[in-house]
């Protein structure tokens, strides 16, 4: 049935929304294809809903395609399952709890492995059940502490989550291998420009996993990549480090010592007296020759505050996200002036690894970026305010509790795996597979009989994919000033249809190549509206970013219509009696 304007319920808007931070949120608002209900939550109008559809069959298709069923699960979900993994408590304030009458307790479910994993248990117990592919399109809720971007970071979103169970490690690499197909399958339909990078697996657990992302200039991901093909999220990245010095080689090295440093509380004053009074052979001191200790405080899902300390070169930064990674499902807060109130051996800007580390009297655990090697040499700070220590020798005259990745990457680090000097470049998380291994199955009790009778525990994949982003990432990779411009495999229509004038004859043939084009199964949204002018009517078109516009217009005396390619800015005049066979010929993805 022809989609027309003068009863979609739709309302462009010629201003941008005064809460829009990109381009997606911007245009899907303006555009008439959702609305804000409340803070990170939105409702879908007509073309927004048909876009999200077209999304989903996408995504069915190629799921259906590797032999994965569809499920679907309650959005209300019983806490009984995620206590069990400690999920309920690791998320922290993330999700949204609620009673019943009875004082049950319950979740809004941000995730679903439990749920997954149960009902496989419930239903099957031999490795000849086995492997299956299980996935599921649903809403999904997660209490953001700041939703931002529209439908990009909400706390209610539509996801498909799929999970394989195999018996052995090897059928496991089979349906990892089918899901990491199946994405790339599905990404290329989205028509999204997109890169696969090494990821961590955080509040989810399991080994290895690899995200797709798509490329953004405002997405919220940071991830590198080399002229070798290494790419990673850039919480992923492995510090390229020194080889480490034997305990011989160092008792070599000069023995460290103190010097007055006043008035030297940052890196570049440190620096600076450095050079001006304690010179070295060879070459100047550097910001990179500094060791900066850094604490913060690590909230922990059951509100403990935990300090913690990391070391540093003082060239680099602290990447809050990087370190965040590496201790969810905890969080980060500041250590502010009531934390060193609380530990005055902490002497702020001349803070030293002498007072750091768990058996120390400050008891705060103290963790080295890898680049602080055994047998490396740093300045750093002597405790004492004014007073920094020279040459103190990592493994020799200092050690830590272990080591973190929580230091900024920066652009022409070079790859872990040598092959070139990193890019940065920011992007959109759409997907994310992860080799699950045991975890969920060892925590609930997923077992089956294998070939000889033993029982074995099950080992899991888990792939997710932003369906509901997918919508707002496809109009940040593909948009212009004028407005959207969707892939025609997602697209709420394939032909926008203007009647662009007044005389009754512009919409008599506009209706019957509207009727002919629908007969031919090209989809159209036809602007009928009599006593809307042509220029608001192309703005509309251009606005709503379908991918083909017909404009039927003054050309009619002459027998041809307007065809514009909306990607490419393209027009071409086609005959009133060919443009049904012209259109219908054409690939529409559907």
């Amino acid at each position: 049935m022809v989609t027309r304007m003068s009863h979609l319920f739709v309302r462009t808007l010629r201003d941008d929304p005064v809460d829009a931070e990109v381009p997606s949120h911007r245009l899907l608002v303006r555009a008439g294809y959702v609305r804000r209900a409340a803070p990170g939550i939105y409702s879908w109008l007509p073309l927004g809903y048909t876009v999200l559809r077209n999304v989903e069959r996408i995504v069915r298709a190629e799921m259906d395609a590797i032999g994965a069923q569809e499920v679907h699960f309650p959005a209300l979900l019983p806490k009984e399952p995620y206590e069990a993994t400690g999920r309920y408590e690791d998320y922290g304030d993330n999700i949204f709890r609620l009673q019943d009458r009875k004082g049950a307790g319950y979740l809004l479910g941000p995730t679903h492995e439990e749920m997954f994993t149960l009902l496989v248990k419930d239903l099957y117990s031999s490795y000849k059940d086995l492997p299956v592919m299980l996935y599921q399109i649903q809403t999904k809720y997660r209490d953001e502490q700041r939703p931002r971007a529209g439908i990009l970071r909400g706390r209610e979103f539509v996801m498909k989550d799929s999970y394989s169970f195999d018996v052995t490690d090897e059928d496991f690499a089979t349906s990892y291998a089918a899901h990491r197909a199946a994405y790339v399958k599905i990404f290329d339909r989205l028509g999204l420009d997109y890169v696969i990078v090494k990821a961590m697996s955080g509040a989810m657990g399991g080994s290895a996993s690899e995200e797709f992302l798509a490329t953004a200039e405002n997405g919220e991901d940071t991830y590198v990549r080399s002229p070798g093909g290494y790419a990673a999220n850039v919480e992923a990245v492995q510090s390229v480090v020194p080889e480490p010095l034997g305990a011989q080689e160092m008792a070599t090295l000069p023995a460290a010592h103190v010097e007055d440093t006043p008035d030297t509380p940052t890196i570049e004053t440190l620096v600076a007296l450095a050079n001006a009074e304690h010179p070295q052979p060879g070459h100047a001191w550097t910001a990179a020759d500094t060791l900066k200790n850094v604490v913060v405080v690590v909230r922990h899902p059951d509100g403990r505050r935990e300090p913690l300390a990391i070391g540093l070169p003082g060239d680099r930064e602290v990447d809050l996200k990087r370190l965040g990674a590496q201790v969810e499902p905890a969080e980060i807060e500041s250590f502010d002036e009531d934390d060193f109130a609380d530990h005055p051996d902490l002497v702020k800007g001349y803070l030293g690894p002498a007072v750091l580390g768990e058996t120390s009297k400050s008891a705060i655990r103290y963790l080295l970026d890898p680049r602080v090697a055994d047998g490396t040499s740093w300045i750093t700070g002597a405790d004492e305010r004014g007073r920094h220590v020279f040459g103190l020798v990592a493994g020799r005259d200092f050690a830590a509790d272990g080591r973190i990745e929580a230091a900024e990457v920066r652009a022409g680090d070079p790859a872990p795996d040598g092959s070139g000097p990193l890019q940065l470049a920011r992007g959109i998380e759409m997907g994310h597979i992860f080799e699950l291994g045991r975890k969920y199955a060892d925590a609930l009790g997923l077992k089956v009989l294998d070939e000889n009778g033993k029982l074995v525990t099950v080992t899991m994949g888990s792939y997710g994919i932003g369906v509901s982003r997918a919508v707002a990432a496809i109009v940040e990779n593909s948009h212009d000033d004028a407005g959207i411009i969707w892939p025609r495999e997602v697209a709420p229509a394939h032909v926008h249809l203007v009647a662009a004038g007044k005389d009754d004859q512009l919409f008599v043939e506009a209706e019957r190549i509207a009727a002919d084009l629908e007969a031919a199964g090209v989809t159209v949204i036809y602007d009928d509206r009599r006593r809307v002018s042509p220029g608001v009517k192309f703005k509309d078109a251009e606005l709503i970013g379908v991918p083909t516009i017909v404009v039927v217009g003054r050309g009619l005396a002459d027998g041809v219509v307007e065809v514009k390619d909306r990607a490419t800015g393209e027009r071409r005049d086609v005959g009133i009696h060919d443009v049904v066979d012209v259109l219908s010929s054409a690939p529409q993805a559907r």
